[in-house]
């Protein structure tokens, strides 16, 4: 039962969701500051749950469909090992999408309860949004294998987790959190780009990626670019408002990070920059965090 168990729970990509957990309170403390109340603290919290749950479904959803792709590229994975059954998994994953649903509109409610004034919509909107991409992106029209499609799919969902943590303090469209939202797409989708073009070789038969398509030179330029809107959408708060324009020195970890990565593109150095690309979108949504506490 034990050893079932620890395979459900690495079906779920674990690491990944202590991010997602992590970006919803992220994205309401760019709303509130330090002014958190107990009720958006219990809000935020069910929101975070649901966004873990919904992450976890969706990666055992993933894992899944490519159930015999696996066997071959990945046979260590609890599906084609043999550690968990079809069966099981896709109860588990039904199971995570219900605790999904279930904590969203818990979570509705206690923002209508203590937040009258506040959109009921949004959050729900963003939710059903981001499981019909979701959807789209395993099953019909399987937007993963696409390419450039897919990866804008992943981005976006990316990007709706700072809005959806926005939501659940009544504000999802605060102009922080909108871009914050927005370079965390944009840098998430430029990574895409340069994983397909890592993965290229491996890619060939089973995917139409960008790189297949454009070639990876003409790729690697495309995701640089798309990494490089994501630094013009990060100035604007500071230039614009309502940020002080001297607080966009906490996002010199950031902009170094980001646009640093263009001497390991033009060496094809993809791996290097992917992880570069992370550690920049994460040090983003941090400089966002500590202008908004400032």
């Amino acid at each position: 039962m034990a050893g079932r168990a620890g395979a459900l729970l690495e079906l779920t990509r674990p690491a990944n969701l202590v991010l997602g957990a992590a970006t919803v309170p992220l994205g309401a403390t760019m709303v509130v500051g330090d002014a958190w109340t107990s009720e958006s603290v219990t809000v935020t919290a069910l929101y975070a749950t649901s966004v873990v749950a919904f992450m976890a479904a969706g990666n055992a959803m993933n894992d899944l469909r490519d159930v015999e792709v696996d066997r071959v590229v990945h046979p260590h994975r609890p599906l084609p090992s043999g550690r968990v059954s079809r069966p099981v998994a896709a109860r588990f994953t039904a199971g995570l999408w219900m605790v999904s649903l279930l904590t969203l509109l818990l979570g509705t409610a206690g923002l209508a309860a203590s937040m009258p004034e506040a959109s009921m919509v949004a959050p729900v909107v963003i939710w059903v949004l981001a499981a019909v991409l979701m959807m789209a992106y395993d099953h019909g029209p399987a937007l993963k294998d696409r390419g450039l499609s897919g990866n804008v799919a992943i981005s976006v969902l990316v990007g709706a987790v700072v809005m959806f943590g926005a939501s659940g303090v009544g504000s999802w469209a605060h102009p922080v959190a909108l871009a914050a939202a927005a370079v965390a797409a944009l840098v998430n989708l430029a990574r895409e780009i340069v994983k397909d073009v890592h993965d290229l070789e491996g890619d060939e038969g089973h995917r139409s990626t960008l790189p297949m398509a454009v070639g990876a030179e003409r790729a690697r330029m495309i995701a640089y670019v798309c990494a490089m809107l994501g630094l013009v959408v990060l100035y604007m708060p500071y230039w614009r408002g309502p940020l002080v324009f001297s607080q966009i020195l906490l996002q010199v970890p950031a902009i170094l990070l980001i646009i640093t990565t263009n001497g390991p593109l033009y060496k094809g150095q993809d791996a290097v920059v992917a992880g570069r690309l992370r550690l920049g979108m994460l040090a983003g949504l941090f400089g966002f965090l500590g202008s908004v506490l400032l």
